[in-house]
């Protein structure tokens, strides 16, 4: 069964990367309208599928095909929409970009308790009418991008407002910003993916309750720090902001890996919650300000260095974790009788490179700019 499961979040991961990709070629050519709606489309109908197809086809092909819609429609949204808000004729920038992405962790939220009481009252062996009822957010978002005014951004180096890859990528503070997605996305995910195992060891609580209150956690400290952020990012900044918060981010690392107490790691993790918040949608707005020629494919190679992030944060903090000789290393520094904790911490203890990393980048960043 953990195979299973870890084949799909490949198989989501590897699919969304493929469409980030793919998505830099196209988007600025047919425009923003036709790609988004048909983004929503495809979610729509993953869902309604998965609430049917595993019933009358073998299972795990089903799975795989609504998996793949999914992660088509998931693609192409995370691609379109940050630049669809920096196209729109909104001085705030930062701001926009910063509240625009709080509501991915409000969306978390939402869906984690919302289904959480579902199953409550209805019981998870009626899982599929769930599945079908959350096909209607996607169809209403695809109706309502049929209507609303959508602005493309424009590129400022090429009169079909597109660049090429190639170029993009020849231009090396645009490396700079995707190695800042990269670290962006495995700074939050290296921690994220373990946070319910925290809650569920520091409350003394049992997975359902720890999955719960773990994540919902995490999800509120990084959507109000994009809130707050987002209100007060026009008077900070963007460098020093970010700068600031992978500070914060090393020293929620230190807490959860350090710390002789589960609840104090827990603490850690809201830390992390706290300080990854602005990572993303900063760098995004960072990267549009500091290189506007980059366009829509500089928004999408940037979207797939996050989503290679998410995957490394994870993998790393998994293969550190099951190295015994690390364990038996760490062992001697953490005060600690639980052999996965130990393994867990040695993984989180690595993977903070990531924040490291995030601020030597932006410290060479800054003196740069001063130099200009």
């Amino acid at each position: 069964m953990k195979i299973y499961i870890s084949f799909l979040i490949s198989f989501n991961f590897a699919m969304q990367v493929i469409i980030d990709f793919l998505s830099a070629k196209f988007v600025d050519r047919i425009g923003y309208r036709i790609p988004i709606v048909f983004a929503n489309i495809c979610i729509s109908v993953g869902f309604i599928l998965l609430g049917i197809l595993p019933f009358y086809i073998n299972p795990f092909v089903a799975i795989l095909i609504c998996y793949f819609l999914n992660a088509m429609g998931g693609g192409l949204t995370e691609v379109l929409v940050s630049p669809i808000v920096e196209a729109l004729p909104e001085k705030q920038k930062v701001k926009a970009m910063n509240i625009l992405h709080s509501f991915y962790c409000w969306g978390w939220m939402f869906i984690v308790i919302l289904s959480t009481v579902y199953f409550k009252i209805f019981g998870i062996e009626n899982w599929r009418y769930l599945s079908i009822l959350w096909a209607i957010l996607p169809i209403i978002c695809s109706i309502l991008f049929l209507e609303v005014p959508i602005n493309t951004l424009k590129s400022e180096d090429s009169e079909n407002n597109s660049v090429s890859l190639r170029k993009l990528l020849s231009v090396r503070i645009v490396l700079a910003f995707i190695i800042l997605m990269i670290c962006s996305g495995a700074s939050e995910h290296a921690v994220v993916q373990w946070v319910s195992f925290f809650a569920e060891v520091g409350l003394n609580v049992n997975k359902s309750v720890g999955d719960i209150f773990g994540t919902c956690m995490f999800a509120f400290f990084m959507g109000m720090a994009r809130l707050i952020y987002g209100m007060k990012s026009e008077d900070i900044d963007i460098n020093k902001g970010l700068s600031v918060t992978a500070i914060l981010c090393i020293i929620g690392y230190i807490v959860i890996v350090f710390s002789p107490f589960a609840f104090l790691s827990l603490i850690g993790c809201a830390i992390v919650g706290l300080s990854v918040g602005i990572m993303w949608p900063s760098v995004f707005s960072l990267a549009s300000k500091t290189y506007p020629k980059g366009g829509t494919a500089m928004f999408a190679v940037l979207a797939l260095a996050g989503d290679v992030g998410c995957s490394m944060g994870p993998g790393i903090v998994g293969i550190v974790s099951n190295n015994k000789t690390i364990i038996n290393a760490f062992s001697y520094i953490i005060s600690n009788n639980d052999i996965t904790q130990i393994g867990l911490k040695a993984g989180i203890f690595f993977a903070i490179i990531f924040p490291i990393l995030m601020f030597t980048i932006l410290f060479v960043l800054r003196l740069r700019m001063n130099k200009n």
